[in-house]
């Protein structure tokens, strides 16, 4: 996001947010994207870089990896994905609890990124034309989800599930793939 908007939600001056997003370029944790403005010079924008990553929490990544590799070695690769099945049934029960099939479809996807940041996905919602476009900046279960590509495919499911029928997610942005976020379309099926 921009310097002014960065401010807004930190209750600080572009000036003083900007100071601070130097500093934080010099230490290779931040990066800035010239973007063309309305009016005047092109704004920039500002992202994480992979260096950054190490300043969120990795939900124990190393543990995570060692338990699959163990549950494989025990259970197999159709054990792995019974597991991997139980847990998205879980979560799809805590989410649809959380996400009533009544609301409208921006209503969803605002709730489902609060519940993903709430999860430690730093998940945002941007309007698009004809749908939304849901962006989780942070993935705290990268390592599990590089060790075992179900939990990618278990998530798509998920959002798949609680979003409703009629409803297409598509996964545009990929980290385990090497992209800086995960992104998803979200839209009505035409």
């Amino acid at each position: 996001m921009d310097a002014t908007r960065l401010g807004r939600r930190l209750g600080l001056t572009a000036m003083a947010v900007r100071q601070h997003l130097y500093g934080l370029q010099r230490e290779k944790l931040v990066y800035a994207q010239e973007r063309p403005a309305a009016v005047g010079r092109p704004k920039k924008y500002w992202q994480l870089t992979r260096d950054a990553d190490r300043l969120f929490p990795d939900a124990y990544a190393e543990l995570s990896v060692a338990l699959i590799d163990a549950l494989e070695d025990a259970l197999g690769d159709a054990g792995v994905k019974r597991v991997l099945d139980s847990r998205c049934s879980r979560q799809k029960a805590e989410y649809a609890k959380r996400i009533p099939s009544s609301l409208p479809l921006s209503e969803k996807v605002q709730r489902l990124a609060r519940i993903r940041t709430e999860e430690g996905y730093m998940a945002e919602v941007k309007s698009e034309s004809g749908g939304f476009l849901l962006v989780e900046n942070h993935c705290p279960i990268c390592a599990a989800a590089t060790a075992c590509k179900g939990f990618c495919a278990a998530e798509l499911e998920l959002f798949r599930s609680v979003l409703g029928p009629h409803i297409a997610v598509e996964r545009l942005e990929h980290i385990v793939s090497g992209d800086r976020r995960c992104s998803y379309r979200v839209k009505v099926e035409s």
